[in-house]
């Protein structure tokens, strides 16, 4: 992935132009219920222009970070979510973060079906490994099956619920899977799979 190409994206499309845009995150209740303590350390991957930061934040989350590969998506967040927010922003593409502290949530909605190569994957997984915390949770989705095989004119690997298990076994155990249907701002339906999985002591 190119910060120069999703930099492009974020600056040539307004927020209704842009087929991942959602009128409410539907994770938000998933994450407060994973995590009630609210000044647990979450950190968003992917995290955009999302209103996901601006949910936590009012519902009192103290200890929040968003990642992405696009520093203007994030100047888009910082303006949404406020100045003052307990956000920490990081520019980073994901594949090669190093993570300097340990958090109890990561939640990815739709970063790692953009890693088409296995070396990608794993380097990703490596990354969570180190980042997510002993028992902590893994929020993840991705394009079905039966989903889109390109966003924004990139391709993705689209993955079934037992792909995704055979992928993370051996760190993480799946606590819940959910089919999603994401409906696009022109109204457009794309099927996703969201999964929760816990790290393993």
């Amino acid at each position: 992935m190119s910060d120069i190409f999703w930099n492009d994206v974020y600056l040539a499309k307004s927020a209704d132009e842009r087929s991942w845009t959602q009128e409410w995150p539907f994770d938000v209740e998933v994450i407060e219920r994973l995590v009630p303590e609210h000044d647990a350390a979450i950190i968003d991957v992917g995290a955009g222009a999302s209103d996901l930061l601006v949910a936590l934040v009012a519902r009192g989350f103290t200890d929040l970070t968003a990642l992405d590969i696009s520093a203007v998506a994030l100047d888009e967040a910082r303006r949404r979510v406020g100045p003052l927010a307990p956000v920490t922003w990081i520019v980073s593409d994901v594949t090669t973060f190093d993570a300097e502290r340990s958090y109890a949530l990561w939640r990815d909605r739709a970063t790692f079906h953009f890693l088409t190569e296995p070396p990608q994957q794993r380097r990703y997984l490596n990354v969570i490994r180190r980042a997510i915390q002993p028992d902590g949770y893994f929020l993840l989705a991705t394009f079905a099956p039966d989903g889109p095989s390109t966003c924004s004119g990139l391709p993705v690997q689209r993955w079934s619920t037992q792909e995704m298990v055979d992928f993370v076994d051996d760190d993480f155990h799946l606590v819940h899977e959910q089919p999603l249907l994401h409906v696009t701002p022109w109204g457009s339906e794309q099927s996703f799979n969201s999964w929760v999985f816990q790290r393993r002591p």
